[in-house]
Parts: structure tokens; sequence; C-alpha cells
């Protein structure tokens, strides 16, 4: 049995996680009926309940936050109560659960848009990425820049979806501020041309991010809110020319709303860890609260940050798509289940809540 620090308890703000252990937010692309989560997900939640927490897959905050088919909102009463069954699960399985709020901003489809309208970015650039929409991967569609006088209506869905997240059981949200989404398009200068208030200088391209921080921290309590970022990520076209001076800046600013825990992906989202320089400990240094660090992690890396104070928790990923008893298994030095990237996204039973547990394996 390891004795790792990864499997020790830790306080997260009021609530106390059974280890350090995170699963991070997994897009799989199964609330096919109205965007709403299905007992398949209380049951795939509700089966990786061993880990110190969940993160749901991201989830829409509006109609016009959504990017690709079939992921699940948290704007509807029926999203809310197909939510509540998960969070159901969760707990009485003895875990702890925070859902993912999201506005994809310009990654998303004409055909997900409302009235079929162009997606929303903070400047008119189409990105070189694809999308997930009828069942096939197609570019995306090219968006229109938010006017000034729409920016409010963001912030305020935000706020809903946070205060729609507590009526749903969760014990918090994370704001998703990260892989090239509305909030990291708004932060970063290569998707960011606007010369307002929104444009231009750091503290005007951050100013959105952190809008939607505080006033998310405001409406629950900031010792529900988390919030995930990328600094050097290029996931979906995304860039900035000088992000250390932005991302501390940024942090020195979401330190001060008090937020339960900052969620870093560091390097390239699911790729190589060193693709930019970038001095994470920085971040961590600013933030007073939780350092949870993400992005290629094993037993051995956690291990090594984790023992050098470098990081509070460690976000696993692809690792729990195939391994409900991830925990059970790192902390037996067992054998893990491998995965198969062609149920990641879409389809139903198979690939979701079919990977054994060691228990079931050795029936």
């Amino acid at each position: 049995m390891s004795t790792s620090k990864l499997f020790e308890p830790f306080k997260l703000g009021p609530i106390t996680l059974a280890n350090r252990a995170v699963m991070a937010p997994l897009t799989r692309n199964r609330a096919v009926d109205g965007m709403v989560p299905g007992p398949l997900a209380a049951e795939y939640y509700g089966q990786r309940a061993s880990a110190g927490l969940l993160i749901t897959e991201a989830s829409q905050i509006s109609q016009q936050g959504q990017g690709y088919q079939d992921t699940p909102g948290i704007y509807s009463k029926a999203q809310v109560e197909g939510w509540r069954k998960v969070t159901d699960r969760v707990h009485a399985n003895g875990g702890r659960i925070f859902i993912q709020l999201w506005h994809v901003g310009r990654i998303s489809h004409v055909s997900l848009q409302p009235n079929g309208g162009a997606p929303v970015a903070p400047s008119a650039i189409q990105a070189k990425t694809k999308t997930f929409v009828g069942g096939a991967f197609t570019d995306v569609s090219a968006p229109r820049a938010l006017e000034l006088s729409e920016i409010p209506g963001i912030i305020e869905s935000y706020k809903q979806a946070a205060l729609n997240a507590i009526e749903a059981g969760f014990d918090g949200v994370e704001i998703h501020g990260a892989n090239g989404y509305l909030l990291d398009q708004f932060a970063k200068d290569g998707t960011n041309k606007r010369t307002d208030a929104y444009g231009g200088s750091i503290e005007n391209r951050a100013r959105l991010m952190l809008e939607v921080s505080k006033v998310v921290a405001d409406a629950i309590g900031p010792e529900k809110t988390g919030i995930r970022i990328s600094p050097v990520t290029p996931a979906n076209d995304v860039s900035d020319s000088n992000p250390q001076p932005l991302f501390d800046y940024i942090v020195d600013q979401l330190n001060a709303l008090n937020l339960v825990y900052l969620h870093v992906i560091e390097g390239a989202t699911g790729g190589p860890r060193d693709i930019a320089p970038f001095d994470y400990a920085s971040l961590r240094k600013r933030f007073k609260g939780a350092y949870m660090a993400n992005n290629g992690y094993d037993l051995a890396l956690a291990n090594k940050v984790l023992d050098a104070d470098a990081a509070d928790l460690i976000a696993f990923g692809k690792l729990f798509i195939s391994n409900p008893d991830l925990v059970e298994r790192l902390k037996r030095g067992a054998p893990l289940n491998d995965f198969d990237k062609n149920t990641f996204y879409g389809g139903s039973a198979k690939g979701y809540v079919d990977y054994p547990t060691l228990k079931e394996a050795a029936e």
C-alpha cells in the first residue's frame, strides 16, 4: 500500500475531501435529451465518488454557451433536476462534487446557437478548430464580436448558473476560464482585439474573467467557488504574446476574491507539459487557496509535486474514464484499465459505465 500524500484527507473550504485526487472535468457528450444529464450520468459519477473531489464535465450556462452536441447545461429546470440525481448519488456514495460552468464563446456552430445565430466572441476571429455536431467533427462557425451592452447579461448567466448548481445539490462550482473558451478568449491577446473596456491592457482583457469570478463568489460564497485556467495551452487556437504577467495579474485578483481553489492546466491541454516556458510556482505563491495541478499526472509525478508542496490537489483526467476506482488502484499499485478512445464522446453505457473496478474484475 502506498503512503503517498495523495491519499491523505484535505480540507477544501468548509468540506473535507477523503483524499487529494481530483477527477478532472471530462466532456462525454451523453446528455442527449434537452441537454439534461440522464440516469447513466448518475451512475458514472457515482462509480467515481471515491475521488477526493469530482468536477463534472463542462456544463453550459445558457444555450449561447453551448459548443458541442449533447453536452449538459445548468440553465433549465429540467437540467437542475437531472443534476440533482447525480449529486444525490455521489453524496450517497460518500463523494464531493463541483460542477464546471462553461461558456464556449467562439468554439461553437450556428446549428447549436439560439435562432441559428453566429457564436459570440471578444472579436470576430474564426478559430482554426473543429466542434462536434450532428455526430461528426465540423469546422466551428465564424463568430461575431460581443457588444458591450451584452456583457452584463453573460455575467448574469454565470451567476444564475451558480445558483442553479447549489439548488441541484453541488458542493460548489468551477468557473471554466481555460482551454480557449470565452473567458480565456477575452484574457488572451491572440483572440481579443477589442479597443473598449474589455480589450487592450492586461487589466481590461482579464476583466470579464474577474467580474464573473466575483459575481459567482458573491452569489454562492467564495468557499464554494473554484476556477480553472490554462496559461499557455494552444487549445482551440488560443494564444497570448506574454502569458506570465497576464496570469500573475489574474491570480493576484482571484486571490483577493478568496476563491477556494485555483485549477491550473500546466502546459498544453492533454499534451506536452513543457510546450512553453511558464513559472507555475509564481501562481502557487500568489494564491492562498488550494492549488490544483493538472496535465499528464501519474502517481510518481503527483508524489513529487505534493512532496515539494508545489500543489495541494492533483487532477487526473483520462485515467478516471477507464478506472472508476482509480484512487484504490493507485494506492495498491494495481494495474489500470486501458481506455477506449472511440467511446470518449457520445454513445451509451459502453465505455462510460462498464469499466470494471478491481473488485468486479476479481469476481
